[in-house]
């Protein structure tokens, strides 16, 4: 018997046997290589925070502001157009409407400013397949001619303006329902100005990625045409990266997940049997390279896979929203009537902001939301309009 024990135990110890192999596989792989390479991935769990948070935090922070310069001297060199305030004299209906809410916040980072150059770069970029598209700002600070970037961009922009200087202050109106009813203003504005088909609510701290226009054209034009889409409540084009991974309460991921163990257990197997010369597929190496994948992935950061999604319209996902947050929100015409009517019957707290709110409506009113991914725009705004803060933090 103990010979016996002996000879498997040699078996399994061999420099040739699976066993080894896939041990020294996993020992390298989580051991050394990933936290080597992966030790500087925010979102990753081999993130090393203590060492590189704090330096990368003043990085970005100073690399913002020098966007935010970028972004004045943009307007400040742009030539200044033929524009009307107001949507009145416009004979047709945008397909598409960006709304920009935006509030006086630190000047030296000027958000607005890079979220509109940027949404002014990639239409002129977009060209004709854009010109069913417009730009409205909707300035909601309590003081309007207090927003100095926005007297910048009213020049390039039709804007409104939440004026409510003069009135006298609502003792019961905390800052969250002031937001709240800020982007009610701006979205029933939004619809009453320009009727438009789709509009996309953005927050001055949300900068456009690149592909923007071409992924909702494709999403507007053919995606959202499908009856489980087309009756959405809303559609969120950005999630925080730190919730993205796949260990999370949300079923699509889990079944995401088990399906790219799926996927690469067999892939990975025929892989491993070509370099070793095994014949055929083993269900043992398949299962264990599966759970490695699945691993490893879950490990670096899902975030980091849905970006290789970026190489076309046609690659993004959408799938069942979850509530935070509203940087970026899409809403059809009759959806966004919906949601104005479910918001005005809502009063926002701390605990209950706005994007609890309008998820609580889903179940509430047995409606549908979802949410593209990866991301469509970047969430820049370190220093927020609601929660002071002056060191704030990338995590």
């Amino acid at each position: 018997m103990l010979h016996h024990a002996w000879q498997l135990y040699g078996r399994w110890c061999r420099w040739s046997s699976p066993f080894v192999h896939l041990l020294t596989l996993t020992v390298v792989t989580f051991g050394v290589l990933a936290p080597l390479i992966c030790h500087r991935l925010l979102h990753s769990y081999f993130y090393l925070r203590r060492w590189h948070l704090n330096p990368m935090s003043q990085e970005f922070l100073k690399q913002n502001q020098q966007e935010g310069q970028a972004a004045l001297h943009y307007f400040e060199k742009l030539q200044i157009p033929n524009i009307s305030k107001t949507s009145g004299s416009e004979t047709f209906r945008p397909l598409l409407l960006v709304t920009i809410i935006t509030v006086q916040r630190r000047n030296d980072f000027h958000y607005v400013l890079q979220v509109a150059s940027r949404f002014h770069h990639l239409l002129q970029q977009c060209g004709a397949r854009c010109q069913s598209h417009r730009v409205l700002l909707c300035n909601v600070e309590s003081d309007p001619s207090h927003h100095q970037d926005v007297r910048l961009l009213s020049s390039f922009f039709p804007m409104v303006s939440r004026d409510k200087t003069g009135e006298d202050p609502d003792p019961g109106l905390n800052q969250f329902e002031k937001e709240k009813q800020d982007y009610v203003f701006c979205l029933e504005q939004s619809l009453l100005a320009y009727n438009p088909e789709y509009v996309l609510v953005v927050e001055d701290d949300a900068v456009p990625e690149d592909e923007i226009f071409p992924v909702l054209q494709h999403l507007l034009l053919a995606r959202f045409s499908k009856p489980y889409l087309r009756d959405a409540l809303y559609f969120k084009l950005y999630h925080p990266e730190r919730l993205q991974h796949y260990v999370n309460p949300e079923p699509m991921r889990i079944l995401e997940w088990l399906g790219l163990g799926m996927f690469l257990g067999p892939v990975l197997n025929c892989g491993y049997s070509w370099a070793t010369g095994r014949p055929g597929l083993s269900w043992p190496i398949t299962l264990f390279f599966a759970l490695y994948s699945m691993a490893l992935s879950e490990l670096v950061g899902r975030h980091y896979l849905l970006e290789l999604r970026r190489l076309a319209p046609t690659l993004y996902n959408v799938v069942p929203v979850t509530e935070c947050c509203t940087p970026a929100m899409l809403f059809s015409a009759p959806s966004a009537q919906r949601a104005l009517g479910y918001l005005k019957g809502l009063h926002c707290r701390q605990g209950f902001a706005k994007d609890i709110a309008l998820y609580s409506l889903l179940h509430a009113k047995g409606e549908n939301a979802y949410v593209v991914e990866p991301n469509l725009v970047r969430h820049v705004g370190m220093y927020s309009s609601l929660r002071l803060n002056d060191n704030p933090k990338l995590l």
